[in-house]
């Protein structure tokens, strides 16, 4: 399936595809859309105009039969905040921006995972999580996700990690869009092998993980960040991919984001879905662009000749060390 390049005018992206003539059916797979764009920040005006977008890009991806939209990391408040503008901007997951996100996934009739700051008391602590929405195409909450490993000294000081308590439940589940099993990770923890791994062995086909790399960023302390990040769509998100036979999408910005007109970061603009071969199904360049991928895992063979693969030949009885803390 060679990508294809069409312009819309109405969001004006680029659009590139791997899809066939139909959709997935039910329980062979999703095709699946990732937005990736720029936009403002840390404001209830950059909130309302990112509702906005999310809503035209639904709208697109619906009448190229998408059934699952996702979008980049923090999507709904930006990324580059500060405390108090991540406070003011965080909601319950049936707070009325994420209900309106809701009714966009009703009207269309796709499933949309979309990222936001949540706001919820846990342990009786109030708490601010970096969080994903997942709905599905009824408008139904699938999932509430609370990003796990945090990045950097920054997001430790302005987000609580999550699944610390019982309360929340269990960390790394699994949903179903299209009758097809998918679960959620965000951002740095697409690096994490275990993570991917995890999914994996609780049935997901595809793991989702919403980003925000940057090119810059500017810090808490007013400093900006001494390098770009590592371009892992290139480099882990393929090698997780074949390593566990299924579908790894990373959704990323692109270009500037500004909060009241000071800009605050630029991003890599690297959006990937990686099939379970290892090869890249589609990638973006730094320009807004909605990938439209089919993630049909029939598409694919054995990784390896005979039956062998790596999830049916592990040696589980000698890896209780991965489990242990070990000093850098």
């Amino acid at each position: 399936m060679e990508p294809s390049l069409v312009a819309i005018d109405s969001i004006d992206p680029l659009i590139r595809s791997a899809v066939r003539r139909q959709p997935p059916a039910w329980g062979q797979g999703v095709r699946l859309g990732l937005w990736q764009g720029a936009g403002a920040a840390g404001t209830p005006e950059a909130l309302v105009e990112n509702l906005e977008r999310l809503e035209s890009v639904a709208a697109c991806a619906a009448s190229h039969q998408v059934q699952l939209l996702a979008f980049p990391e923090l999507y709904l408040s930006g990324y580059a905040l500060g405390a108090e503008a991540a406070w003011r901007l965080a909601e319950a997951p049936n707070g009325p921006s994420l209900e309106r996100v809701a009714a966009t996934a009703r009207r269309h009739g796709l499933a949309i995972a979309c990222p936001y700051p949540e706001r919820a008391v846990v342990a009786g602590r109030e708490c601010l999580y970096d969080a994903i929405a997942l709905f599905d195409q009824g408008g139904q909450l699938l999932r509430n996700y609370r990003k796990t490993h945090l990045w950097g000294p920054d997001e430790a000081l302005l987000w609580t990690a999550g699944y610390r308590e019982a309360e929340e439940g269990p960390a790394y589940t699994v949903q179903e869009v299209n009758g097809f099993p998918l679960g959620l990770l965000n951002c740095y923890e697409g690096e994490f092998p275990e993570l991917t791994r995890l999914l994996v062995l609780a049935g997901a086909r595809l793991v989702l993980i919403p980003t925000a790399a940057d090119a810059w960023m500017l810090l808490s302390d007013g400093r900006r960040t001494d390098r770009p990040y590592p371009d892992v769509s290139r480099t882990l998100l393929p090698a997780h991919a074949f390593s566990n036979q299924c579908f790894v999408a990373y959704a990323n910005r692109c270009g500037e984001e500004s909060v009241d007109g000071q800009v605050r970061g630029a991003y890599l603009g690297n959006s990937v879905v990686a099939a379970p071969d290892g090869t890249l199904l589609l990638a973006a360049s730094d320009e807004p662009t909605l990938l439209i991928a089919d993630c049909r895992p029939g598409d694919y063979g054995p990784s390896h000749p005979e039956g062998t693969t790596y999830l049916s030949d592990r040696r589980t009885d000698l890896y209780g060390a991965l489990a242990q803390p070990q000093a850098l």
